[in-house]
C-alpha cells in the first residue's frame, strides 16, 4: 500500500502530487525496482478520486520510465530506475542552477548561496 497524502487546497494538481510522491518514494528506496504498485482503480478508490486522475499520473510515470504496466500482471516500478533517477537528478540540478543565477542577478552573493546550501546538510 502506497501512502499518498493529497493536498486538495494546494496549487499542484492531484495527478502531479501522485507523480511527485511516487518519484520521491523511488528516489528514497521506499519503492524498489520491479515492485508492484496499486492498479489505477485500486489507488483511485483508496484516495477517493477519479480513476482518470490516477491514469494521467501513471501515464506520466510510464513516459518517464518510472513504472511499467503489463496488461495481465499489473503495474510495477521500472527495472531501469537508476537511469530514471539520474535523469531526475540532472533535471533538478538544472532547476537549481537557474535559481542560483536568478539569486545572483538579484544581488545575492555566491558565498551567501553556498552558506544556505551548507546549512541544509
Amino acid at each position: 500500500m502506497i501512502l499518498i497524502n493529497l493536498d486538495y487546497q494546494g496549487r499542484l494538481p492531484i495527478y502531479e502530487q501522485i507523480v511527485s510522491t511516487i518519484e520521491r518514494y523511488v528516489a528514497l528506496g521506499i519503492l524498489k525496482p520491479e515492485e508492484q504498485i496499486p492498479s489505477i482503480r485500486e489507488l483511485a478508490s483508496n484516495l477517493g478520486i477519479n480513476p482518470n486522475t490516477v491514469k494521467k499520473a501513471y501515464d506520466i510515470l510510464e513516459n518517464k520510465k518510472v513504472i511499467t504496466s503489463y496488461s495481465t500482471k499489473g503495474t510495477f516500478i521500472s527495472k531501469q530506475i537508476d537511469k530514471v533517477l539520474e535523469n531526475r537528478r540532472k533535471e533538478e540540478m538544472e532547476k537549481l542552477k537557474e535559481e542560483v543565477q536568478l539569486l545572483m542577478h538579484l544581488g545575492v552573493e555566491k558565498k551567501e548561496i553556498i552558506k544556505v546550501i551548507n546549512e541544509g546538510d
